[in-house]
């Protein structure tokens, strides 16, 4: 089950229906290819859910279902896995600070496994070799030579088997593949608070679709705000009782101190600095943990409506 070939398959039906996903594919001088979905060309609702579905791999069920935040009509961006610690943290997880020249973006996708030298993958399987390579990135400025030939040398493959997909926060496609790691967030969560990962079977999440922002630091705000206050994740576990409820009120963001206002506020009494914001703070709302042996169900933290409200419709 080789993640990077599961999503070129899913790039390869994207670029069959370029025109119709308004996306576009560039070569890249001396090898690579980049994929368009929102910098120079539309993109849109389809394309954000192929992105998704690379970034995990195509090891997910991703839909876009009816929802409301207080009352307002608000798409719900839904996610389905029977295979969620590959899925989530060995492909979806924005793992990989990719930084050549001006060049920065945050690199997801499988291509992080076929690197495999982040310290999640000590905790994980999923370290793999691939022929070719698939990466998801979030931003606005196109891939270089540079950047192409820094990503094939450390997965070690041919610059013309690097395939980048790249969206901006405040783009449809963008927000779409941010919205989709409600159970990514999770499970990063819970691996950095030394939950056994093979104990958890399946999963579902979903997170509102904020509006599309009018700059990509707004975008930043209302994206981070579906999840910390609108994502509800449900994960399906096997094992003993005591240790879920020993660890749940620590996985959602209500347990982080920077937790109750919205992300943009927060982001800017740090002064724009991911790293200084508690990292407690970027798991879901609400995460249930269903035990599949005892039949117990554990719930942890809630839904803050209001905040998104002040967040999307303000």
């Amino acid at each position: 089950m080789n993640l990077n070939e599961r999503s070129l398959r899913v790039v390869e039906k994207l670029l069959a229906r370029a025109e119709e996903r308004k996306v576009a594919a560039q070569a890249i001088e001396r090898g690579g290819r980049f994929i368009d979905c929102g910098i120079d060309v539309p993109g849109g609702l389809l394309a954000g859910l192929d992105l998704a579905r690379v970034c995990m791999a195509n090891l997910a069920e991703i839909t876009i279902v009816p929802g409301d935040v207080a009352g307002r009509a608000c798409p719900v961006v839904q996610v389905v896995t029977d295979h969620p610690v590959r899925a989530c943290l060995a492909s979806q997880y924005a793992g990989w600070a990719i930084s050549e020249e001006k060049f920065f973006a945050m690199g997801s996708g499988p291509m992080r496994a076929a690197k495999g030298d982040e310290p999640i993958f000590a905790k994980i399987s999923g370290r793999e070799s691939a022929r070719s390579v698939v990466g998801v990135l979030e931003g606005r400025k196109k891939p270089t030579p540079a950047v192409i030939a820094k990503i094939a040398a450390a997965c070690q493959v041919s610059p013309t088997g690097v395939t980048l997909l790249i969206a901006p926060t405040a783009s449809l496609a963008g927000g779409v593949q941010i919205v989709a790691r409600s159970v990514e967030t999770a499970l990063h969560k819970l691996a950095e608070l030394g939950f056994n990962l093979r104990r958890i079977e399946s999963a579902s999440g979903s997170a509102p679709l904020p509006p599309v922002a009018a700059n990509d630091l707004a975008a930043i705000g209302r994206t981070n705000d579906a999840i910390l206050y609108g994502a509800r994740v449900v994960l399906y576990v096997r094992g003993d009782d005591a240790s879920i409820e020993a660890i749940g009120p620590k996985v959602p963001s209500s347990s982080s101190h920077d937790h109750g206002e919205p992300f943009a506020a927060i982001f800017a009494k740090y002064n724009n600095d991911f790293y200084a914001v508690d990292p407690h703070l970027f798991s879901p709302a609400e995460v249930v943990f269903q035990n599949l042996e005892t039949g117990r169900v554990h719930v942890f933290g809630q839904v803050a409506t209001d905040v998104m409200a002040s967040s999307f419709f303000s």
